[in-house]
């Protein structure tokens, strides 16, 4: 039992401090509806990783430049005869297949390649743990830096704007901490499951709150249940942490989802939620 501990604790506890940073960062990707910009970051992670293994340069060094080149390629492509969901979906599967590309042909990672697709939370020891929290702190920071100005642009853009908030100035603060957050959640989850970590709580949040507060405590409790269920039943059951996971708060978001239907006395939404709409 304390072998076993002595790798569980380290990874239980990365990934507890990561659902701190996912859920709230999480809720906001829902309220400005760029759920599709996150998955095109998170599998440009993979892109980011193999130019700086090409280049002998830190990894988040290259998941920045990539998160760069994605933010000024989506403004160059853009274009009012294509839906803005359709191109975020072709640059993410672009980016995917150029990630995988030049992990395998340009570096010597492909024994790694699998890590870097789903993350191997169990890795990480107690060394790591440092690093991971502060990073999590900044973003976390950060995040509540901009909270104020975002949620105003979330509820009514239009109002922000009279305030004296510049949208432009603010969607890039918030890709910032996005494209942090895909660095530091690469390990944990892989490029093809930050997304879900990001969404899948806030989602099952959305069920169940009645305001933007009350939505992010409840996806705080929701990842954490996931992060929790998620590294022990990847020892159970012998299979990438990540990946169990996210499949739990997948079970936990249908669960949800299953007995917010069969409820009959449900929660009337808020002003916010009527306005999102």
């Amino acid at each position: 039992m304390t072998a076993w501990l002595a790798i569980i604790a380290p990874a239980w506890i990365a990934g507890s401090t990561l659902a701190l940073l996912s859920a709230p960062l999480g809720c906001l990707v829902l309220w400005r509806r760029m759920a599709f910009f996150a998955d095109a970051l998170a599998h440009g992670t993979l892109l980011g990783v193999a130019l700086a293994v090409w280049w002998q340069l830190p990894m988040g060094i290259g998941i920045a430049m990539v998160s760069v080149m994605v933010v000024l390629g989506l403004v160059l492509i853009d274009d009012e005869r294509l839906p803005a969901d359709a191109v975020l979906a072709v640059v993410a599967v672009s980016l995917l297949c150029l990630g995988l590309l030049a992990l395998t042909q340009l570096t010597n990672q492909q024994a790694n390649v699998l890590g870097f697709l789903f993350g191997n939370l169990l890795e990480l020891d107690w060394a790591d743990l440092p690093l991971l929290a502060g990073s999590v702190m900044v973003g976390l920071g950060l995040l509540t830096y901009i909270w104020p100005a975002q949620i105003k642009l979330a509820t009514h853009e239009a109002l922000a704007r009279i305030q004296g908030i510049n949208p432009t100035r603010q969607r890039l603060f918030f890709m910032g901490v996005l494209a942090g957050f895909c660095a530091i959640a690469l390990q944990a989850v892989g490029s093809l499951l930050i997304s879900g970590l990001l969404v899948l709580p806030a989602l099952t949040a959305r069920l169940y709150s009645t305001s933007p507060k009350q939505m992010v405590i409840i996806a705080l409790i929701v990842a954490q249940l996931g992060v929790t269920l998620g590294v022990w039943g990847s020892i159970w059951l012998d299979i990438q942490t990540g990946l169990t996971i996210v499949l739990v708060l997948a079970i936990l978001f249908f669960a949800a989802l299953m007995i917010s239907k069969l409820t009959t006395s449900k929660l009337m939404p808020s002003k916010f939620w009527s306005a999102r709409r």
